[in-house]
């Protein structure tokens, strides 16, 4: 067996796993959300839930890596009692990796080739019809949205081909500092803008027409997802970082530092766009097309516009490039770990599926318009997030729960030793009830809760 990389610092192994689970649901869906589901109220119930649901399950990530230094097949393989068949939730997830970029290579190219137009100007003195026009021509063009996806696609098999330390921790590092940077700068722009406040009180302040419009349970309901979903945990994209660490750090306490860094972009995105959507008489209950069809005439009504706005979407391109690789960083573990592959021709194998498993994704949403998978009106990207966000996820967290606690499976008392090892914040054992019975019945709800209003 090859000797397992490491990772060259622990701020390293925190941008990583930020940067793995920051992406563009932290720029649009959190904000928007919020907005709608009672502002400051929706934000307290959300920071409640990953306290108590989505820590506890990266921490058990975490553990699960750093005690095995594999990836979450063989984890399981390593860790499961003999004869046992925990494993088989180690392909579960890695087909949800593959398939969640699938997907997300699209969703990247959209942002790549905005930033493009922004850069050259594009929607200067353009009105609503036009730059809608910019939007439908992108969204209807195969040519664009494939070419595109395949740069996006190359670039991250080339990082993640580079080396665990050269490209993977150094090149995301590099981003995430700068992602950072940008928010800080485009934050306090934003806030200095004519009428702000407005978009502050909108955002923030607790909104009790809306709490009863959509009624209280929804908006806790919607706190739950979005603290479960944010983090992406249940597929193994936290479990490979915690596999290239040292036990110097308790793992609970590196589980709070990277939500914290999660949450805290999460919270300054809507301190980006909210006060500038009522500086400038925008609506900001947009929705997912806030981004490509309300912020680009935003942008090009404000003095330097050109410039904000290429700030802007740069630093989306770097949320969305570092979840790229981190999850494609994942993929690469699988064939190392499993096939004994080196770096470079696991790039090349995982970058062409990839490549080729993303144009069905593009194409639906032009030539494959008319395939509406699942429910009338999706598109094949509708029917890789259901499998995804609706399976993958809630079912992949929902099995480490069991496993991370139960004596059939790794046990309570094996997995607190390991995430208590080193120094820091520690999982204390007085909580195993919590653990093993409260966490498992949540994240079953959110199971069976999900499927089942998706078809409703």
């Amino acid at each position: 067996m090859k000797e397992r990389e490491t990772l060259g610092s622990r701020l390293g192994f925190i941008l990583l796993s930020a940067g793995c689970a920051i992406g563009v649901g932290n720029v649009w869906r959190f904000p928007y959300i919020t907005g709608q589901y009672g502002g400051g109220f929706f934000v307290l119930v959300y920071v409640l839930f990953l306290a108590i649901l989505g820590i506890p399950i990266m921490t058990m990530e975490y553990a699960m890596g750093r005690a095995t230094k594999r990836s979450i097949l063989p984890a399981y393989r390593l860790l499961e009692p003999k004869g046992s068949h925990w494993h088989l939730m180690g392909y579960l997830s890695m087909a949800g990796n593959y398939v969640l970029l699938m997907y997300y290579s699209v969703v990247s190219a959209w942002i790549f080739y905005y930033a493009y137009l922004m850069m050259k100007g594009t929607f200067l003195g353009l009105d609503t019809a036009q730059v809608e026009a910019i939007y439908g021509g992108m969204m209807g063009s195969p040519r664009i949205l494939v070419l595109v996806m395949l740069v996006v696609v190359v670039l991250t098999a080339v990082i993640c081909s580079m080396g665990l330390k050269k490209g993977v921790e150094s090149i995301t590092k590099f981003m995430m500092m700068a992602l950072l940077a940008l928010m800080v700068i485009l934050g306090i722009r934003s806030l200095l803008l004519p009428g702000a406040m407005e978009g502050i009180s909108f955002y923030l302040k607790p909104n009790l027409a809306n709490m009863e419009k959509d009624g209280i349970w929804n908006a806790v309901y919607a706190a739950l997802n979005q603290s479960f979903f944010t983090l992406s945990i249940g597929m193994g994209g936290m479990e490979i970082f915690g596999s290239y660490i040292d036990k110097d750090k308790r793992l609970m306490g590196e589980a709070v530092t990277v939500t914290a860094l999660d949450t805290f972009v999460a919270i300054t995105a809507g301190l980006i766009i909210f006060p500038a959507c009522f500086a400038y008489g925008i609506a900001p209950d947009a929705g997912p097309k806030l981004i490509f069809l309300t912020l680009p005439r935003v942008f090009s009504s404000m003095a330097g516009g050109v410039v904000w706005g290429s700030l802007f979407f740069i630093f989306l391109s770097f949320a969305a490039l570092s979840t790229m690789i981190g999850v494609f960083e994942n993929l690469q573990a699988f064939a190392i770990d499993l096939k004994g592959a080196s770096r470079k021709a696991a790039g090349l194998v995982n970058g062409i599926i990839i490549a080729i498993g993303s144009i069905p994704c593009a194409l639906g949403f032009n030539l494959w318009a008319s395939f509406q998978p699942l429910r009338p009106g999706n598109t094949v990207m509708d029917m890789e997030d259901f499998f995804v966000s609706n399976i993958c996820l809630p079912v992949g967290s929902f099995i480490i729960t069991l496993f991370c606690t139960w004596k059939l499976g790794w046990g309570f008392d094996r997995f607190i030793e390991e995430a208590n090892e080193g120094q820091g914040l520690s999982v204390a054992r007085k909580f195993q009830w919590y653990f093993k019975y409260i966490l498992p019945c949540i994240v079953g709800f959110l199971v069976v809760y999900g499927i089942v209003t998706y078809f409703r």
